[in-house]
């Protein structure tokens, strides 16, 4: 076997490469043939014609729909993110609980979160919300919408964490303890570093979910970026392309929450690197040593 087959499924021959390329090019040309027969549907329709896009070159057209309709998508998908990180990193260490019953109550929560579907969370609360004026009326529908996603993402952000610092090697815990560090400072100085910067990516991906979902809450009249550029699309009569022009800026704004992330990640492997890996100075960490163990600070 050569050294770069693949464990997972064996190599494929020249008659399979060849099946393959097939494959590939026969998906490629339905794509595109598909593509060319969509874009005939909507140009029969009008839809690429100037006048429909002669709207997005006016600042009036901006101000009114799009500006507000971003800034809302924008406002929620950061508010959620924030508490859905904190929410996540909280439940997450609690179902590493050594106490069965913390463990048992914050998995009972976790799972019963994630099993909600996002809409049908969101239609609730902003009805909980209203029935007992619990929040302004301006910000039902925003209050609902942050809830909704925080509640969602914090949960599937608690499974990240968990099975980050459960994926760190056993030793660095068992290295921790016999230098006499107690719980919280295992968790805060040893694991949570080292797993923050392993669920990097998949907390990238949650993040950008979140910032897609905020979209839902044009069900509960949230005012963001599609559910202005479908008022858009209803008043200047181009639906389509509002949409197009909506989609390109949902796209812009993933990629660009997805570049800041994978940058922060790199910077962080990076220091990590630098740093050569090695372990702190016992007597820079160990500021609350347990009973027995003597601690002798460098002057």
């Amino acid at each position: 076997m050569s050294s770069n087959a693949s464990v997972l499924f064996d190599a494929p021959g020249p008659k399979a490469r060849l099946r393959n390329n097939l494959y590939s090019a026969i998906v490629v040309v339905a794509v595109l043939a598909a593509g060319y027969l969509l874009f005939r549907a909507f140009d029969d329709k009008g839809q690429f014609e100037a006048e429909k896009w002669q709207p997005f070159l006016e600042a009036d057209v901006w101000s009114t729909y799009l500006w507000p309709g971003l800034k809302g998508t924008v406002v929620a998908a950061l508010i959620s993110i924030v508490f859905a990180m904190a929410i996540g990193m909280i439940f997450g260490i609690l179902r590493l609980s050594e106490h069965r019953s913390v463990r048992l109550i914050a998995g009972a929560i976790v799972e019963f979160a994630r099993a909600i579907p996002v809409l049908i969370l969101m239609i609730f609360l902003f009805a909980l919300f209203s029935e007992y004026n619990l929040f302004k009326s301006d910000d039902l529908a925003l209050a609902a919408v942050v809830t909704a996603l925080t509640i969602y993402n914090g949960s599937v952000i608690a499974e990240i964490v968990r099975a980050g610092i459960r994926s760190l090697p056993k030793g660095q815990t068992e290295a921790a303890v016999a230098l006499g560090l107690r719980k919280n400072q295992l968790m805060r100085l040893i694991l949570l570093p080292q797993a923050i910067t392993a669920m990097l990516p998949a907390l990238i991906s949650q993040m950008v979910v979140a910032l897609k979902d905020t979209a839902l809450g044009y069900q509960i009249t949230y005012i963001e970026i599609v559910r202005s550029g479908q008022q858009l699309g209803a008043a200047e009569q181009n639906t389509i392309p509002a949409l197009i022009v909506v989609a390109i800026i949902m796209i812009a704004l993933n990629s660009t929450l997805t570049m800041v992330a994978t940058k922060l990640e790199r910077r962080l492997r990076a220091r990590k690197r630098g740093k050569g890996g090695t372990v702190l100075p016992a007597d820079s960490i160990i500021t609350d040593a347990a009973p027995g163990v003597d601690v002798v600070k460098k002057s």
